[in-house]
Parts: structure tokens; sequence; C-alpha cells
């Protein structure tokens, strides 16, 4: 076996652990969308709530509600950089194989 024999052995395990990373990322991401989706709604909501009620309670349920929108939606920003780094990684690893 030869070093470059080696080196590509090393290349497509890593491309390997680095599919199984993605597809799990795209995973969390579509299950993170399917969640930010309904927490915009629920946050919404009680806006107009608050809106309308006029009451500290009110008031603060929006507030709370604000904050797990935040949340999720920095959670939602880090997957989708995660992926991107994670796919740029991947495109090194072929270039490197394909040399």
């Amino acid at each position: 076996m030869t070093i470059r024999n080696l080196g590509n052995q090393f290349v497509e395990r890593r491309l390997r652990r680095g599919s199984q990373t993605l597809r799990e990322l795209r995973d969390e991401l579509r299950i993170t969308s399917e969640q930010l989706e309904f927490i915009e709604g629920e946050a919404q909501e009680k806006e107009m709530r608050a809106m309308v009620a006029e009451t500290a309670d009110a008031a603060l349920e929006h507030h709370e509600a604000q904050k797990n929108l935040e949340a999720i939606q920095k959670y939602h920003r880090h997957l989708v950089s995660s992926i991107a780094e994670h796919e740029v990684r991947q495109d090194q690893l072929l270039d490197k194989l394909g040399s």
C-alpha cells in the first residue's frame, strides 16, 4: 500500500463522517424550521393579545414568547451556518481526493 492510497483512505473516511454529520444537521434544521414556524405564529398571537388586553400578564407572555422566538432563530441560523461550513469542508476533501 502506498502513501497515496493511505491518504485517500483517510480522506474517504473523513468524507463518510462528514456526510453523516451533514445528514444529521439537515435533519435537525428541518425539525427546527418546523418549530420556528410554530413559535413565530405563537409569538405573533401573544403580541396581538398583549396589545388588545393591555395587562401585565399578557405583556409577560408576549415577552417570554419573543425570547423563545429569538432563541430558536439563533439556533436556526447556527444550523444553517454549520451546514454551509461542512459543505465547504466536504468540497475541499473531494478536491483532495480528485487530485
